[in-house]
């Protein structure tokens, strides 16, 4: 059982952010963290939480360092006889709002990994993508986290952006590499419709043999790539988790859950969130669609596919793929070493 906490405000609204995000609904944040919690009573009982059995928690947004960590306070008082000793617990971060107090207080609640929203180590790449922290903020962020003594700790870079180089690229791994990091994430960036960039697509300007170059240097520091987007010494459990198709609570407006065969959807709308936390719409899944998203999932991560949800002739495909060495087989599972193929391959074998 996986739980994420979804926080939705943020200082300031990158250029390319499409979650469900607000830079103007400050003063609702109590009144939010109240919500939540009666939230995640209602969804202890639907989802027959045992104790010691919430695997990992994620705190992700918007901007979960927006929050003080006082009032993260009575949602950990709550959890705590559900969460599994040793249990993962991961907060986003921003590198200009993670305060010593911050990082102290999330320490003191039981957060042990942070995840930094970096995106570049570069100040006019960081201006570009509407960021509000610069590259010296980054370091210092990280270093601060050290120092508290935050057993993991992770950064996020962006790459395919119009401008990018191979030098600008080295120099973001450079910094990255300098930094006490176990876990890295690169994505590239898209444009989705009602942010800024939809404007000017033309600022996502991804090339694969930059990518390639990028992904074979994440490797060559010893971070393995264990999902297309996501390289480290330590892999995160609770995005294992995901790909294994674990249950898992969302919490807050704009989260989503999955127990079984339902997906659960509280309101995008943070005022009607703070008025009914409970307003839940339910999405009923087929088998089939199910089956897709295990095949897409497996393909782009080391969980691979279990070879018993393919059909006889999606079976027949795999195994061609394996001849082809497109594909690993081991131990009834079928994996790919090619992540950046992952979609490919998962709709040759479905059609």
């Amino acid at each position: 059982m996986l739980l994420y906490i979804h926080i939705p405000f943020c200082d300031s609204k990158c250029h390319y952010c499409s979650f469900n995000s607000y830079v103007d609904k400050f003063p609702l944040r109590e009144a939010y963290m109240t919500a939540l919690l009666e939230q995640l009573h209602y969804e202890l009982e639907r989802f027959e939480v045992k104790p010691q059995s919430i695997e990992t928690v994620f705190l992700g947004g918007g901007t979960p360092s927006t929050v003080t960590a006082e009032l993260y306070k009575p949602l950990f008082k709550l959890l705590s006889p559900y969460i599994k000793d040793g249990a993962e617990i991961t907060s986003e971060a921003n590198p200009n709002s993670a305060t010593t107090e911050w990082l102290q207080g999330m320490k003191a609640l039981g957060v042990n990994r942070i995840s930094f929203g970096v995106q570049s180590f570069n100040d006019e790449k960081l201006k570009q993508l509407g960021r509000a922290h610069n590259s010296s903020d980054a370091r210092n962020a990280l270093l601060r986290a050290q120092k508290i003594g935050f057993e993991h700790l992770s950064l996020d870079l962006i790459y395919g952006v119009y401008g990018d180089t191979k030098a600008l690229l080295e120099h973001d791994l450079k910094e990255a590499f300098s930094l006490p990091i176990d876990h890295l994430s690169a994505y590239a960036l898209t444009i989705e419709e009602g942010t800024p960039f939809s404007s000017t697509p033309q600022v996502a300007d991804e090339k694969l043999s930059l990518t390639e170059w990028l992904f074979k240097r994440i490797d060559e520091e010893g971070f393995e790539q264990y999902e297309i987007s996501n390289f480290g010494r330590y892999h995160s459990e609770h995005n294992m988790g995901y790909w294994r198709y674990k249950n898992y609570i969302g919490l807050g407006s704009g989260a989503v859950g999955f127990l079984k065969e339902k997906r659960f959807y509280p309101t995008q709308d943070v005022e009607a969130y703070i008025d009914n936390p409970l307003q839940i719409q339910t999405e009923q899944l087929s088998d089939e669609s199910m089956k897709t998203e295990k095949i897409f999932l497996g393909l782009r991560s080391c969980i691979g596919i279990d070879e018993t949800i393919l059909s006889a002739d999606e079976l027949i495909r795999a195994k061609l793929l394996v001849e082809e060495q497109k594909l690993h087989y081991r131990d009834k599972r079928f994996y790919n070493p090619e992540y950046l193929l992952s979609d490919e391959i998962a709709l040759f074998i479905e059609n």
